[in-house]
């Protein structure tokens, strides 16, 4: 076994690596940018070492200077995690050239694997079922116009060296070929560096099973289990789990082997992932499962694989690429249970899943256990960076059986609660609560077959009565237990003027409270005190409730809510910051509970206007649409700026002039920095 080892990645991943490497004894040495420097796997480590900038060229794809690196503080492998150089064949045969152990496959192997085309015509020499289609080297338009009638319709078109749903064409007509071949030949050069294509028969409503394979250097390989990953958004995984429901035992012991069969094919050593498209309109006989690809390396979603076979593939790693044989034989793996794995993202369905970077303000994760498994590389105050994913944890559940399993996750994602950026727990907990997921109903198009029910686009503008009873009632033991903490502070503690009492001559007392919710609808709602401590009547728009409660904070400054709302008794989480406060709801649930106190409406309103001319994440300023001195109207673009490979339009909130820019393009901006400066046009008189 190593001593020491490198991790040449970040985050979630790193963290991963170090926890078990520091469990067998092994010391790890982290690797951090700009961005990174405070980031939790620099924290977990035994040492760390800067890399560079913040993008990903400057720092985790640098790998002369991660094998430099290793080389000082003497390192004797390196562990890529998954993405950045993970699947480089030029690092992997670097490092072998520096003598430093490559904690995955051969560079050969990954070279034979990185292009589509070639590793189907590999996988079709081994006997691995392949869908019908063309993967040849002549690219010529005659060519590829004849194969595609050839195969028939509907047919997919895509990048050869491609991934990520990118030059990727479906076609149902002879007559469209020609143009989705001009495009997917444009995007896969703009994307790869690469244009050629392949082509092969679509498949309608496919399910997505990969099988875990690993092998090791005295020639040994086997397969550990399946996991289906068909739950996709724009062909990336959403929700994973293992094993794949209803196959039967000869199907998974069909693709298993196919799996090794493939592995053998390349002369594979260490952790790999074979994925097949399962065609759910076929029948076993018809070999209804075909070779899509193969990841040589650990998967994101390797941890499903883990808690139903009971290993650790990560010292499994290690092991091999120490040259130790695998620890069991094919006979010995067992599949005990189920396991679910959802991806925990800084992304906003609302609006097309864009990604979504700031502070996480707020962080309560589910208490882990034998059922509950979190793996996460960011802590609470942490900064989810634009440059890199924005993958937040991933949150997994076992059990017994498929359906308890699934109730493990759903509650697993009601107690898992953030704020401070747009996220996709609430998508997540319609998932799992879909009775289609439930009964294991589902193919590769879910999400868009369901997006009606998944991601609702009417959104009502009324807040319902009990949630605004408990932001009233939150509101205002606050408010008391601030006006407390302020005159323990004051030289003059019996001031009036320090008080929340809510006093009036000759009548009840009673507060006014303005919220505003996440649509800018301010709710005004007015607090009649009663006879009983800390109870009120509340009313609004003609209706009232009696609530009451109490509140206490945790060790970590979260806030709990004790309420009773005309006679229901519940209690709720909740996140402040400043003014802001949320209503921690459960998963399932996307409406707002997010709500700021106000105190002078007019100054709320230039405030908002304010931040709708603020950067809303980091990023780099592309172009200006205005110029200093122009009049515009509301709602006209100003400047257009670019994060995470997307282009966000700034429009003006009100008609004005514009000022002042205060970036130029090509500039760097961060999240919430002021971008230019509109003043308001004067009305006439």
């Amino acid at each position: 076994m190593f001593n020491k080892i490198l991790i040449a990645n970040r985050g979630e991943i790193a963290c991963r690596i170090i926890r078990t490497a520091r469990s067998l004894g092994v010391r790890t040495v982290a690797l951090f940018s700009d961005a990174d420097r405070h980031a939790a796997h620099v924290a977990m480590a035994d040492e760390a070492f800067y890399l560079g900038g913040s993008a990903p060229a400057d720092s985790y794809l640098r790998g002369d200077a991660i094998i430099d690196i290793a080389k000082t503080c003497g390192a004797e492998a390196i562990h890529p995690g998954y993405g950045f150089l993970s699947e480089n064949a030029a690092f992997a045969a670097a490092c072998e050239r520096a003598n430093i152990a490559f904690i995955g496959p051969k560079a050969d192997s990954i070279e034979a694997m990185g292009s589509k085309s070639a590793a189907k015509l590999i996988m079709g020499r081994a006997g691995v079922p392949l869908v019908p289609g063309y993967h040849g080297d002549d690219q010529s338009d005659e060519v590829l116009l004849s194969e595609a009638e050839k195969i028939g319709f509907p047919l997919l078109i895509k990048a050869a060296f491609g991934g990520g749903g990118k030059g990727m064409r479906i076609v149902r007509s002879l007559t469209e070929v020609k143009s989705a071949i001009d495009s997917a030949r444009r995007e896969a050069a703009s994307s790869f560096g690469n244009d050629k294509l392949l082509m092969e028969r679509y498949l309608e409503q496919p399910r997505h099973v990969e099988v875990q394979v690993f092998a090791d250097t005295q020639g040994n390989a086997i397969y550990l289990s399946d996991r289906d990953c068909s739950i996709q958004r724009r062909h990336q995984k959403v929700v994973e789990e293992a094993p794949a429901p209803g196959l039967s035992d000869a199907l998974r012991r069909r693709m298993g082997e196919a799996a090794v069969a493939a592995a053998r094919a390349i002369d594979y050593v260490g952790a790999g992932t074979v994925e097949f498209l399962l065609d759910t309109h076929a029948t076993e006989e018809d070999g209804s499962f075909f070779f899509m690809e193969m990841n040589t390396r650990l998967q994101v979603e390797h941890p499903v694989t883990e808690l139903v076979t009971e290993t650790d593939l990560v010292h499994w790693q290690l092991l091999v690429a120490a040259g130790e044989p695998l620890p069991l034989t094919q006979e010995q793996v067992a599949i005990k249970g189920h396991a679910f794995e959802v991806r925990i993202y800084a992304e906003d369905p609302d609006n097309d899943f864009l990604p979504a970077s700031g502070k996480l303000n707020f962080l309560r994760e589910p208490k882990p256990s034998r059922h509950v498994r979190i793996d996460s590389g960011v802590r609470e105050g942490d900064e989810i960076s634009n440059f890199y994913d924005p993958m937040i944890a991933k949150l997994i559940v076992w059990d017994e059986s498929r359906p308890r399993a699934l109730q493990r996750l759903q509650r697993a994602l009601d107690d898992f609660q953030l704020t401070g950026l747009k996220h996709n727990i609430g998508f997540l907990g319609k998932i799992a609560a879909h009775p289609a997921f439930a009964s294991a109903d589902f193919s590769t198009d879910f999400i868009e077959r369901y997006q009606a029910q998944l991601l609702p686009q009417a959104k009502d503008s009324a807040q319902p009565l009990p949630l605004l009873a408990k932001a009233a009632l939150y509101e205002m033991l606050w408010r008391k237990r601030d006006s407390r903490a302020k005159q323990a502070k004051s030289q003059d503690p019996s001031s009036p003027w320090g008080s929340a009492s809510g006093f009036r001559l000759n009548s009840a007392k009673r507060h006014d409270i303005a919220l505003m919710d996440d649509e800018h609808h301010i709710h005004h709602l007015q607090l009649t005190e009663l006879a009983k401590a800390d109870s009120w009547q509340l009313t609004l728009d003609g209706q009232t409730l009696v609530i009451e409660g109490e509140l206490s904070t945790d060790e970590a400054g979260g806030d709990t809510l004790r309420c009773v709302v005309d006679g229901h008794i519940s209690s709720q989480r909740i996140s402040r910051q400043g003014m802001d406060f949320t209503l921690l709801g459960r998963s399932g649930e996307l409406s707002a509970c997010h709500f700021r106190a106000i105190q002078n409406e007019l100054e709320e309103e230039q405030a908002n206007h304010a931040d709708l001319l603020k950067a809303p994440m980091n990023g780099t300023i592309v172009t200006h649409l205005v110029a200093v001195g122009d009049n515009v109207k509301a709602g006209q673009g100003l400047m257009v700026m670019e994060a995470m490979k997307m282009e966000y339009t700034i429009a003006a909130p009100f008609d004005g002039t514009v000022s002042e820019f205060f970036f130029q393009p090509g500039e760097l901006v961060s999240d919430g920095a002021q971008l230019l400066e509109l003043s308001e046009q004067l009305k006439e008189a």
